[in-house]
């Protein structure tokens, strides 16, 4: 079985098993989005719902981040590891919006990607998640699952990226990010997957080679 055909039975079954799979992130444009995902790296998703809302209602344009107080809006955003760092990277990053591109986010890849703080994970999500685009992000989840299926040998995630996208129809990316993402948290845990329970263990190198071995 080659990469495409194994990528297209994986995620006919986690379609079936996450039929609601979406970002868990909460915004309501794309700049909430954008702001929500530099401050999810390395923080989780609840936590950063949790902090979105007061944030939002006190800045709500890229104006309002560019002219943020640097140590209110660190403060907003404490919660979250790194915090001064994302802070000072939004306020940045909304600065170049409002500068470059009249306030409002820009709708490429390209563009994105040139803003503070922004890399192509988070670009992808903001296209995938805001602007309805095909875009295949990858954060932790995704490249975990991706190599322990063999559909990349890569630890690195531009590569991984590269790699999916090569074997897995554009227009499934966004939903592949989903779904693996979804799969990755419930599942394929880093330290201990849930292999025996795995609806997808068939396809699995990591199941075949790793896992079976350290039961015997």
């Amino acid at each position: 079985m080659d990469k495409k055909e194994k990528a297209k039975k994986v995620l006919d079954i986690l379609e079936k098993e996450f039929p609601e799979a979406t970002t868990a992130l909460e915004f309501t444009n794309p700049l909430e989005l954008l702001i929500a995902t530099i401050l999810s790296a390395q923080a989780t998703d609840k936590l950063v719902n949790k902090i979105t809302p007061a944030l939002f209602q006190k800045y709500s344009s890229a104006k309002d981040f560019a002219e943020a107080d640097p140590e209110e809006l660190a403060k907003l955003s404490a919660p979250v590891n790194y915090y001064k760092t994302k802070a000072k990277n939004i306020k940045a990053c909304c600065r170049m919006i409002v500068d470059e591109y009249g306030g409002k986010v820009p709708e490429t890849l390209e563009e994105l990607t040139e803003l503070p703080g922004v890399g192509r994970k988070t670009a992808n999500i903001v296209l995938g998640n805001a602007f309805g685009k095909n875009a295949l992000a990858v954060d932790t989840h995704v490249k975990r699952v991706a190599r322990r299926l063999g559909l990349t040998e890569s630890d690195n995630p531009d590569q991984v990226e590269k790699d999916l996208c090569a074997v897995i129809p554009e227009e499934w990316w966004t939903k592949t990010t989903h779904l693996f993402i979804q799969h990755g948290r419930k599942t394929c845990k880093a330290a201990n997957p849930l292999c025996d329970t795995c609806p997808i263990q068939d396809y699995s190198i990591y199941y075949k080679t790793v896992y079976k071995k350290k039961k015997k």
